[in-house]
């Protein structure tokens, strides 16, 4: 019952989403923009390697909030890949994609309590830099002499507050909770038990204590949000609409906080179309062109995230038919020992 209700939430969040994306494309023309799309199609390229980029940033980050030498580099971008192409493409509401990853990332050789707890501390650090990304395109409106609308003093209110309250609960023993729950409900899931979780807020405390790793995956992940600008600079002015890097700067910030407070909804659909026109609008661009910009932004996001999606069940597949080799091997009986000659 409980997986028919997520299957039915998550396809009334497309069917939602897609329907106000549509709408939006019907209203302001659908010729137009698919005219402007095609004249500017060469951007997904140069986009889709700034993106395999800013993905082998943010696995490096995430790496090291993991604080382990092992698995390697190419390992944690393998995950992140499919953590991406999951939570973009799927309807999992941001989640999925985390635990794709982790388990993606335990297979080789990662402990599962662990990979939770960097993944834990990986979302914290994302989610930090994203709001100074934001601030830091309201602070450009400031510059430009423009008022910072009210939907995203409104949107980054809640925003700040909730991540400051997931930090505090991490310093205070949220992982103790999680504990505790573990053992509460241990007839329930027998594998998830106080014992097999171990000491979570001690390890979570001591990933924390690491400040070196943390100022650097900081530092990655500030980079990563900053990289997204190039993108739509270069978008802007091949839909014919150049605009200055600081401008770029700012449609890239808030289009991108908007589409983040659309987690709910699978892919953002609707709202990273409706983030843009508002972020564009600030600086008198057309509401065709931010449309067109997020449609370029999602022909570059499907160019990664569909191979995302078929590595990742390519990865399961080689996972069960190991399993399934295995299995009849341990379940043959051992071979009796030939009896010895008599002397």
């Amino acid at each position: 019952m409980k997986r028919s209700l997520h299957i039915s939430l998550g396809l009334l969040a497309i069917t939602m989403g897609g329907g106000v994306a549509i709408a939006l494309v019907l209203w302001y023309g659908v010729r137009g923009i698919g005219g402007e799309v095609i004249a500017a199609a060469w951007v997904v390229a140069p986009g889709t390697a700034l993106l395999f980029g800013q993905l082998y940033l943010s696995a490096i980050a995430w790496r090291l909030a993991c604080g382990v030498a092992q698995p390697s580099t190419g390992a944690f971008l393998m995950a992140r890949w499919v953590r991406e192409a999951v939570n973009s493409l799927l309807p999992v509401a941001q989640l999925g994609g985390n635990v794709v990853g982790v388990r993606l990332l335990a297979r080789r050789g990662l402990a599962g309590a662990l990979g939770a707890l960097g993944t834990i501390l990986d979302l914290t650090v994302e989610a930090g830099t994203q709001l100074v990304f934001t601030l830091e395109g309201a602070g450009l409106l400031l510059l430009y002499g423009l008022h910072v609308p009210p939907w995203l003093s409104w949107a980054l209110l809640p925003v700040a507050l909730g991540l400051a309250g997931f930090i505090l609960a991490q310093r205070i023993g949220l992982m103790r909770l999680v504990a505790w729950l573990a053992g509460r409900l241990a007839g329930m899931f027998p594998a998830l038990t106080a014992s097999t979780l171990g000491d979570l807020h001690g390890d979570l405390r001591r990933l924390q204590g690491n400040r070196g790793a943390l100022r650097r995956a900081l530092a990655l992940h500030l980079l990563t949000w900053h990289l997204g600008i190039a993108e739509t600079w270069l978008a802007l002015a091949a839909l014919g609409h150049p605009a200055p890097f600081a401008q770029a700067f700012a449609v890239e910030s808030l289009g991108m906080a908007a589409r983040s407070a659309g987690f709910a909804v699978p892919g953002a659909l609707g709202v990273q179309e409706a983030g843009f026109i508002l972020a564009c609008g600030l600086f008198a661009i057309p509401p065709d062109i931010a449309i067109a910009l997020s449609v370029l932004k999602r022909l570059r996001e499907l160019t990664v995230g569909v191979p995302g999606l078929l590595a990742w069940q390519w990865s399961e597949g080689r996972h069960w038919l190991r399993r399934a080799r295995a299995i009849p091997a341990a379940a043959a009986p051992a071979p009796s020992k030939a009896p010895e000659a008599p002397p």
